[in-house]
Parts: C-alpha cells; structure tokens; sequence
C-alpha cells in the first residue's frame, strides 16, 4: 500500500510480490473504513511531536479566499490604454 500511496500507480499495477492487487485494495479500503490510517497517522504524529520534530505554525489556506471577480482572467486595460483615455478626457 505504500508503494502505491508513494508512486500513484493504479492498484492493478500493483507489484506482484505484494499479492493479488484486489486484496491489497480490499485491505486499504477496510483501514479506510476502520479508522486504522487515522490511528497510525496519529501516532505517527505523537512520536514526531515528542521528539520535537514538528514546528506547530499557523497556516492559512487561501483556498477558501474567495477571489475578485476579475481574478479569473477577465480582460484587463493596459497602462498605455488608461493613459490614452485620461489624455482623451483632457484634450475634450
């Protein structure tokens, strides 16, 4: 399973000396359900956090920022066509 998680193969291509690919993915799935990969990464957690290993910051997501509507790759005017238009706007 961690050959799989590491490299994103398909679970069909998984390495034949891990057994059938099914029963590999059956396994994972059953950790899933069962909570057992939120325990190990817990633990894992608690042993990293004991001996100092984690640097617990502040992080922010800017995932969840909603952005300005003109973000999204709306047309933008150049600085030489504001120019032109305050220039327009003087000479009328």
């Amino acid at each position: 399973m961690r050959f799989r998680t590491r490299t994103g193969v398909p679970w069909r291509d998984e390495l034949e000396r891990y057994g059938p690919w099914g029963r590999v993915y059956d396994l994972f799935r059953r950790w899933q359900r069962d909570s057992t990969w939120q325990r190990i990464f817990a633990e894992l957690q608690a042993q990293a956090d004991a001996s100092e290993l984690i640097t617990w910051d502040l992080n922010i997501d800017s995932t969840v920022c909603q952005a300005h509507q003109y973000a999204a790759g709306a047309r933008k005017r150049g600085v030489g066509e504001r120019a032109a238009r305050r220039h327009h706007r003087r000479a009328g």
